[in-house]
């Protein structure tokens, strides 16, 4: 069996993901790999079109072809995203019809989710069968268990192939086409007062429906948001999962491009933030996964604290409900406010109303400082940097460290004197059976009975 591997990671064969899909080569000498760099070599790729026809054929002789990659921010690393976005707007899909696919990633668990939902989506789109996904935390593969797991989902993976049982498809397929934009001539004015506004594209969008629409959005303000384009800013190239920010956020492109000062001379000062980008691919476009993963250079330490956020969106976001999912999980995890979507699914009179709302929450939300609290997705996400930063990512992000012990990050339960006294307290009366009776009726009303004492006293 001929299997094409995909490799993603901007680190080439220094690939941690990689070493799966080698342990998986190395007990199925029978079968033939071949590994394609692709994240590491993307601007060849992208600029030698021989290279990228060549890559195509490639995986057109293919019997299966396995997409390995680590995961970055929520997704698969913006090199990776471009590949994908080459395939579709080179016409090179049809190649992938019909083919059995795997993904296999890497990443410590944090929305390990939302990039396999992409990843099965645009395997989907692609026409491909999907023959299984395997995503353990990154170094499972030192565990006698995990190996043998690794191995089972081979055996699965190799069977589905040889007898054509690919899983059933899980999404519709997007329908990309929108209504004109046309938005009418009266528009609230707000005073943003001394709120620095930032409006952040990914390219200038003109005449299209998110240029009309951040142009409206703009002009709400009087003019005093500032409107910067991605485009316009020198990056040289995307995060290239070095880690080398971990001891003290300084970046391996610290001093070579423009996108660091950047992101801390207007980013981070700004009050309001608003994120505007077209679907492309179901997501946003690479240039902003670019922007996401090149912010990694302050690593796990949030930097949108308390800071308003707001999307501009062009394209079908209410059938993408991952990508929505992903931003959201972005923003709370980052301890900001998300305060809304507006999208150019609905009538212009409605995208007319919706944009105007959200600029005025969004400065109603910032004088008050509100954020509101997060759900599991802000709540989760950052006890799993909690963990092993305090574990065993402690060396190598001693910059998150110092941040986590200075804020209090590091609140773990067993920590609690007070809860751990009362726990053993109650542990032991309960071992009596008959006080475990009297104190299982006194559950519901113990439960309510300090939030009604804040209540009844009115604080």
């Amino acid at each position: 069996m001929k299997v094409i591997v995909l490799n993603g990671s901007p680190k080439g064969d220094l690939s941690v993901t990689q070493q799966y899909v080698r342990y998986i080569e190395k007990h199925y000498p029978s079968h033939e790999f071949q590994y394609i760099n692709i994240s590491s070599r993307i601007r060849k790729i992208e600029e030698e079109r021989t290279f990228f026809e060549e890559i195509i054929n490639q995986i057109a002789d293919s019997d299966i072809v396995i997409w390995s990659v680590p995961l970055y921010v929520c997704l698969v690393p913006s090199q990776y995203k471009r590949f994908i976005e080459l395939v579709f707007e080179r016409g090179a899909d049809s190649s992938f019809k019909d083919k059995f696919t795997a993904v296999i990633t890497t990443s410590i668990h944090f929305y390990d989710n939302t990039a396999h939902l992409y990843m099965r989506g645009i395997c989907e789109d692609l026409g491909m069968a999907f023959a299984g996904a395997y995503s353990p935390d990154m170094y499972d593969l030192m565990k006698v268990e995990e190996q043998e797991r690794l191995l089972q989902f081979a055996s699965l993976m190799f069977e589905t192939v040889e007898k054509g049982t690919g899983a059933a498809p899980m999404f519709s397929r997007i329908d990309y086409n929108r209504e004109s934009y046309n938005p009418g001539s009266d528009f609230p004015f707000v005073d943003s007062g001394d709120k620095k506004i930032l409006i952040l594209s990914d390219r200038d969008y003109g005449d299209e429906n998110l240029g009309k629409m951040i142009k409206r959005f703009s002009q709400i303000y009087k003019g005093t948001a500032v409107l910067r384009s991605l485009s316009d800013i020198d990056i040289k190239g995307g995060c290239l999962g070095c880690c080398e920010c971990g001891f003290d956020y300084r970046c391996v492109y610290t001093g070579k491009d423009g996108f660091i000062d950047f992101y801390n001379s207007e980013i981070k000062p700004a009050d309001i933030v608003v994120f505007a980008g077209e679907i492309k691919d179901r997501y946003l476009s690479s240039e902003w996964k670019r922007m996401f993963d090149r912010a990694f250079f302050n690593t796990h330490t949030p930097t949108l604290k308390g800071k308003q956020m707001g999307f501009l969106v062009s394209g079908p976001l209410r059938q993408v409900p991952n990508l929505r999912e992903i931003l959201q999980s972005y923003s709370e995890w980052q301890s900001a406010n998300l305060v809304d979507f507006v999208t150019d699914e609905d009538s212009s009179t409605d995208i007319d109303s919706n944009i105007d709302n959200l600029a005025m929450n969004l400065v109603k939300y910032a004088e008050e400082n509100f954020v509101s609290p997060p759900t599991y997705r802000g709540v989760g996400g950052m006890k799993i940097f909690r963990d092993d930063v305090w574990g065993r990512l402690r060396f190598v992000f001693q910059a998150d460290h110092k941040y986590y012990e200075e804020n209090g990050i590091y609140d773990f339960p067993q920590d609690d004197e007070k809860v751990i006294e009362m726990n053993k307290k109650m542990i032991e009366i309960t071992a009596n059976p008959e006080m475990r009776e009297n104190v299982r009726k006194m559950i519901k009303s113990e439960m309510v009975k300090p939030l009604k004492h804040v209540v009844d006293s009115k604080q």
